[in-house]
């Protein structure tokens, strides 16, 4: 059984059709913009500076609104009145289906109960699955850290839906990893995924159009994703003062071949970018 969000679960009950989902992902998008995309409307920020912000939370596991506040760009005054604009105007997906008529308040409650049951047996499955492994810690950080940062870095939610099979992993057309060496030990992180799911990653990571984005530059962007990603779970992981040497992003091994190794688990993750592999080694 794998872990699936709302819309997913919906669609595939029959109870949304694929256009009701897309309205609704889409008028959920639009109410919840991200704090440097308001500050830009509000005329707080210039598009350079909130850029400025981005970059530096790519290396830092920090909020917007603090770097903002640290570097000066934003006031303590601002950074409430941005904070309060957000969250006035944020919509669950439950919440954009009632006010569009797809479904009744008595649906969606009958739908979260099951939902949330589902997303229980899930997580159930996928704690049974990695329980004993030597990477279980790691494996359980490096989803934590996705969750963090697939909505802060590529406007998306992220989450766990299980143990990848042959199938996902063969279905995999491009993949990058990174790998760190710390003393005797090597870690490495991978994501694997599809055409699509690369170019919608990399658009948003990169904030350009679809035809900007070649296929180069997809795989650079994705690289740099698994690099940020690297970076976090070893801080997460490592002590403070462990010593490591780190490699660059590779493409050279495919999902299943990093995925044979010994002592490497692979994760289906589902995101509204498209669904990827998340590989531990």
């Amino acid at each position: 059984m794998a872990a699936k969000f709302l819309g997913q679960f919906l669609l595939e009950r029959g109870t949304i059709t694929s256009a009701q989902l897309l309205a609704a992902l889409d008028a959920q998008r639009a109410s919840n913009p991200l704090l440097g995309e308001l500050a830009v409307h509000h005329q707080m920020l210039d598009a350079a500076q909130a850029r400025r912000i981005n970059d530096r939370q790519r290396a830092e596991d920090r909020r917007f609104g603090d770097i903002a506040l640290e570097m000066g760009l934003l006031d303590a005054g601002q950074l409430d009145v941005l904070l309060a604009a957000q969250k006035k105007g944020r919509k669950l997906f439950g919440q954009v289906l009632i006010d569009q008529g797809t479904l009744t308040a008595e649906q969606l409650e009958s739908e979260l109960v099951a939902h949330r049951r589902d997303l229980d047996e899930a997580n159930h499955a996928l704690a049974l699955g990695i329980a004993g492994h030597a990477l279980a810690d790691t494996a359980t950080s490096a989803i934590r850290v996705s969750n963090r940062l697939f909505p802060r870095l590529v406007g998306s939610q992220c989450q766990a839906s299980g143990i990848a099979d042959a199938a996902t992993l063969e279905a995999c057309e491009v993949t990058a990893h990174v790998r760190i060496d710390a003393g005797t030990d090597s870690l490495l992180i991978g994501i694997g995924c599809g055409r699509a799911t690369m170019q919608a990653i990399a658009c948003a990571l990169l904030s350009i159009a679809p035809a900007q984005c070649d296929d180069e530059l997809a795989v650079d962007a994705l690289g740099e994703l698994v690099n940020v990603l690297m970076g976090y779970v070893v801080r997460d992981t490592l002590p403070d003062d462990a010593r490591y040497r780190a490699h660059p992003p590779s493409t050279a091994l495919s999902a299943a071949d990093l995925a044979a190794r010994d002592s490497t688990l692979a994760l289906s993750m589902a995101s509204q970018r498209g669904d990827f592999v998340l590989i531990v080694g």
